[in-house]
């Protein structure tokens, strides 16, 4: 049976005693904490940590939130671990400076809970995937006995919404996560997948920190944008719905929406939900910056499908990188998928002809200096 609820209740800051009313309130909302999870179990909280940024950069989600669903789950008698593989090498090394730039090292420190080392990859075999039959998890992943989703609601350049679904795209290993954008280039065959990882690690709950969210040119170069909200749900799916619907966004915008509602896995109509917690004069739009990219996917005409191909190649954005805001990192052209990127006299130059526009480089970079850019033609067209 489709489950429609999904759970609102405003938090306004990221004050720890505001946040831990906030998740006991919105929890309630769906019944309490103790129907997911008994004494004893390990609990993971896949959370979203892109990059080494701090909390106040609206990138990751929010320790206070880590924090509050932490001792909330320890004081059921669970074990926690916090884990995420973000882009980039799924490494010690490499996540020992996020895990401390983003508050996780001092919340596992408060509370006991345990940071994720085991860098170990497990393949499963899934015949019901639409686009993948086979899925590579991190283990630490199908170890553990219940997953909850801690997702940042915040734009994205590619998949114009990045939240629950999106989210678990972070259980895929490292640079394994670089493979499936160079296999899946058109975002509605990366959207289909990113539907296909949810419905197979099948978290117990997905918990949205929206307190304060990200708009524009996300995900990691936009700006903080108070929202002012948690929301959860067991369907991370209508959870997405939902939050869309906050910032302004339609299902139609949103890729993983579509392929979800053309799966049954959410109804079509926000209305249809079971909105819970929140009263109704507060659950509305609000002013939002979407990316440029959301206005430049295919013309709003039903055309041949090699037609509609060629046209959608010519309007799509490029990325455009700002040398002056460079440091010489690297990271863009270690992480892109095609490998089309190529650090000339400490500079990266992009060949485009090869680019698969899945901005990685935008996504990863953590200078800001990757902006996204529509054509001028793009720009008459969708205004």
């Amino acid at each position: 049976m489709l489950n429609k609820k999904v759970a609102f209740i405003p938090c306004k800051t990221y004050q720890q005693n505001e946040v831990n009313q906030a998740v006991q309130q919105l929890l309630a909302e769906l019944g309490g904490l103790a129907q997911y999870i008994k004494p004893g179990q390990k609990v993971l909280l896949k959370v979203n940590l892109l990059m080494k940024k701090p909390p106040e950069a609206a990138v990751t989600t929010h320790p206070a939130l880590v924090e509050a669903l932490v001792n909330q789950i320890q004081a059921l008698g669970a074990k926690t671990i916090i884990a995420d593989s973000p882009g980039g090498p799924f490494t010690k090394a490499w996540l020992k400076g996020i895990y401390q730039e983003t508050g996780m090292v001092k919340v596992a420190k408060r509370t006991g809970a345990e940071l994720n080392w085991n860098f170990e990859q497990q393949e499963f075999s899934y015949p019901e995937g639409r686009i993948l039959k086979h899925i590579t998890l991190a283990k630490i992943v199908k170890e553990a006995d219940v997953v909850i989703s801690l997702a940042k609601l915040k734009t994205h350049g590619f998949t114009i919404y990045t939240g629950a679904v999106k989210n678990l795209f972070g259980t895929i290993p490292g640079l394994l996560k670089a493979d499936y954008h160079l296999r899946l280039d058109d975002v509605r065959d990366f959207s289909d997948m990113l539907v296909d990882i949810a419905q197979f690690v099948k978290p117990t709950l997905s918990i949205m920190d929206a307190v304060i969210a990200m708009e524009g040119p996300g995900p990691s170069a936009g700006e903080p944008k108070s929202v002012g909200l948690l929301a959860a749900s067991e369907n991370p799916h209508g959870l997405d719905l939902a939050c869309c619907y906050i910032i302004g966004l339609n299902p139609e915008q949103v890729p993983t929406l579509q392929k979800a509602i053309a799966r049954g896995l959410i109804p079509k109509n926000i209305r249809e939900l079971d909105i819970r917690g929140i009263a109704d004069e507060e659950f509305k739009p609000i002013p939002f910056k979407v990316p440029a990219t959301s206005r430049s996917r295919h013309l709003p005409i039903p055309l041949p499908a090699k037609l509609d191909d060629f046209f959608y190649k010519l309007l799509r954005p490029k990325p455009i990188f700002i040398h002056k805001k460079c440091i010489n990192c690297g990271l863009c052209a270690r992480n892109c998928p095609p490998q089309c990127i190529e650090m000339i006299a400490s500079k990266p130059q992009a060949d485009l002809t090869r680019c698969i526009r899945c901005f990685c480089c935008q996504e990863l970079c953590p200078e800001q200096a990757v902006e996204i850019k529509r054509s001028k033609l793009s720009r008459l067209i969708f205004r």
